[in-house]
């Protein structure tokens, strides 16, 4: 078979495609697709902000590598599809990018799988994190619960040492230290556990408004 021949069984599109697809690493992933269905071209950024793709194959059935290319993750959205038939002409042996005047190589390509990757983790680390704050939550509920019947214990303590006061006054001066002691003790517990709870409360406010401030908690 001639080279002729070999090109005349061969079939050339030239698309154009629209959407958030610049600087997003999306031709490294047109570059993958195109080398699994054993195609062969380029791909390359406009000035217009869309991306031309030609790309040359056998048989000319292209559909599954366009819908291939249409792709829509956290960082890449195509908007759109312009399809139009060429004429091979077989000189082009793999398939590559063609990068402009102050472009990045693929670098960039792979820093943006990078952060795909990234903000993927984030919101999945962002969602056990709300529901740590569910939890912790709940916990400070029942904390504050318990105190308060700690409180309500050493209060009845301190009447029942009062009633003994009265009647044992040989013992008053004792009883009296040990009523100033447990009310000190129930002052002091009272204020380290408020101090704590209130930091605990703040620095979950510091994270809900920073989550909120990204947009990942309402």
């Amino acid at each position: 078979m001639t080279a002729r021949e070999k090109v005349d069984l061969m079939n050339k599109i030239r698309v154009t495609v629209s959407g958030k697809i610049q600087n997003v690493g999306y031709r490294a992933k047109v570059i993958g697709i195109a080398k699994d269905f054993g195609l062969t071209g380029f791909v390359l950024n406009l000035d217009d902000g869309r991306v031309r793709i030609i790309a040359e194959g056998k048989n000319g059935d292209f559909g599954k590598f366009l819908d291939a290319i249409r792709i829509k993750n956290t960082l890449i959205d195509v908007a759109d599809v312009e399809v139009e038939h060429a004429d091979a002409t077989g000189d082009l042996a793999d398939f590559y990018k063609l990068v402009g005047e102050g472009e990045t190589d693929e670098r960039l390509d792979k820093a943006s799988d990078y952060l795909k990757e990234l903000i993927d983790v984030t919101r999945d680390g962002f969602s056990g994190i709300l529901e740590k704050l569910s939890e912790t939550s709940t916990e400070i509920r029942g904390l504050r619960e318990a105190q308060d019947v700690m409180i309500e214990k050493q209060d009845v303590m301190i009447e029942k040492q009062d009633v003994m006061i009265e009647k044992q006054d040989v013992m008053i001066e004792k009883q009296d230290v040990m009523i100033d002691e447990t009310r000190g003790l129930r002052e002091d517990m009272k204020g380290y556990m408020d101090m704590k709870f209130g930091k605990i409360e703040g620095e979950l406010d510091l994270i809900k408004g920073a989550l909120k401030e990204r947009g990942i908690l309402c």
